[in-house]
């Protein structure tokens, strides 16, 4: 449920891919906040938060509540679930059921931040990974429960990147908050992010070299094509192994001149960890849980699939995207919205590519 890595170019410019899995379609919106937009976070209980937005930023969110037909959506009622702003800096938001707990606010905290507005607060505020560290150890933050979850008390973990590469992840592990330095711009799921790095200790044997040719005994054993070099890494699509694939891409991709072949690398390296509809089915009794969303009640066995893809030039502020039907991206220049006067929102459905019919360029 889930797979981001952030890939490096041969200049050293940092480019974001990210898949999200779910077993069900959603409503999703493709969001402009714009710098000036005044936001408000408020928790049962605590003062709002308050602030106005410096950075806009584009952004794929999703409705906290179910949406009404007669209730058009508000920045504040649409929660970022990825984003990039106007200085290259980057918000995810992926599946941490572990994050259930307490609701994590300081005893006597006068002001508390919903983590559901943790997207909103850091891409319209901060310019980098630094800037955010400081502010958020700082920041009461609450888990509070999302009712088009059902209920759940924020199910998720957090990840922030910035166009200088340098990354965090932010972790509530049983309501406990921890902010990781994150050395490879990695993350998926559970476990936690700490263990993750650990478990990357059994895999120091990875590389790219094709070890093609052995010896045993006088028998002199040679493979039939390419791509030995990848048998040791793990299969399944587990967030434990999507982790040390991720990583290993990130590493091994080549190192594109151009950021044009940049983007493009990223889109092949996240191909890796599209999940087809069927390929893995939890039935009731034998499968894993899944998120179940209000509104969104599906009678089919439960199979995750990538609902879409993303990408994020981080140096040239450009932000692709595409969803379950279809392999084409739609791009958008966040630096030209600069200018945009006003929050705007659009079904993502309604405006991502189609595939292109050439027939008649041969007619």
């Amino acid at each position: 449920m889930c797979t981001s890595l952030l890939y490096f170019d041969a200049q050293n410019r940092a480019y974001l891919g990210r898949t999200l899995e779910l077993s069900i379609d959603l409503p999703y919106q493709v969001s402009v906040f714009p710098a000036g937009l005044a936001m408000a976070s408020a928790v049962e209980g605590c003062k709002p938060v308050t602030w106005t937005s410096s950075h806009h930023f584009v952004a794929v969110t999703m409705p906290s509540a179910v949406p009404r037909d007669d209730a058009p959506f508000t920045s504040e009622g649409l929660k970022v679930l990825e984003g990039l702003n106007g200085a290259g800096l980057t918000f995810s938001v992926q599946s941490y059921p572990q994050a259930a707990g307490e609701d994590g606010i300081p005893d006597g905290a006068a002001f508390a931040l919903s983590a559901a507005d943790l997207g909103a607060w850091v891409l319209g505020q901060f310019e980098t990974v630094e800037e955010v560290k400081a502010a958020i150890a700082s920041q009461p933050v609450a888990l509070e429960r999302v009712p088009i979850l059902g209920g759940l008390r924020m199910p998720f973990h957090f990840a922030v990147h910035d166009a200088q590469g340098k990354s965090i992840v932010i972790e509530f592990h049983h309501g406990a908050r921890t902010v990781y330095d994150n050395p490879v711009g990695v993350m998926t799921n559970a476990p936690q992010f700490s263990w993750h790095l650990t478990n990357l200790n059994n895999y120091t044997f990875l590389d790219n070299i094709d070890r093609s040719k052995a010896n045993f005994g006088s028998y002199a054993a040679q493979q039939s094509g390419a791509g030995i070099a990848k048998a040791g890494l793990p299969a399944s699509d587990t967030s434990v192994d999507r982790f040390v694939r991720a990583a290993f891409y990130a590493e091994f991709a080549e190192k594109q001149a151009e950021p044009d072949r940049a983007v493009q690398m990223v889109a092949h390296i996240m191909n890796n960890f599209d999940r087809p509809r069927g390929i893995a089915v939890d039935y009731p009794d034998q499968g894993s849980s899944h998120l179940q969303v209000q509104g969104q009640v599906s009678e089919e066995i439960a199979t995750e699939f990538t609902t879409w893809t993303s990408l994020s030039d981080l140096d040239r502020k450009l932000f692709f995207l595409r969803d379950s039907g279809g392999m084409n991206y739609t791009r958008l220049d966040v630096g030209a919205l600069a200018q945009t006067p006003e929050f705007r929102s659009r079904p993502m459905a309604q405006m991502l590519a189609g595939m292109k019919d050439m027939t008649a360029s041969f007619a």
